[in-house]
């Protein structure tokens, strides 16, 4: 996959709801995925296995009610970014919360090898 059928797909599957479902197309097996900052199991997880744990505890912890994704931002032949808007629900508090991150998703042979996210404060 050229890096404009990664980042298109990736998007469309943000998009659509079913980012998890296309993590073993997209990743690396032993990709790396960094957040701004440590939410309770490190700023990183490493290798899909991980990857794959990280969308599941945001699914258990939160029910989006509205979101934005915008198209990709290619820069090079190897990176691209996409923002995030995001409303969500906390299921164990009930709190609303309104949420903008940019991901810059680095690649590599057809593959995410490594995304980084970045938030607002």
């Amino acid at each position: 996959m050229t890096l404009k059928d990664v980042a298109d797909t990736l998007v469309a599957s943000c998009r659509e709801g079913r980012e998890a479902e296309t993590l073993m197309t997209l990743y690396a097996p032993d990709a790396v995925s960094v957040e701004a900052v440590d939410f309770g199991n490190g700023r990183e997880a490493k290798g899909i296995d991980a990857i794959k744990g990280k969308h599941a505890w945001w699914e258990s912890a939160f029910e989006v009610l509205e979101a934005e994704v915008s198209d990709p931002m290619l820069h090079g032949d190897d990176r691209f970014a996409v923002t995030f808007s995001v409303k969500s629900r906390n299921k164990e508090t009930d709190a609303i919360e309104d949420m903008f991150e940019v991901a810059v998703y680095h690649v590599a042979d057809g593959k995410i090898v490594r995304e980084e996210f970045f938030y607002a404060s």
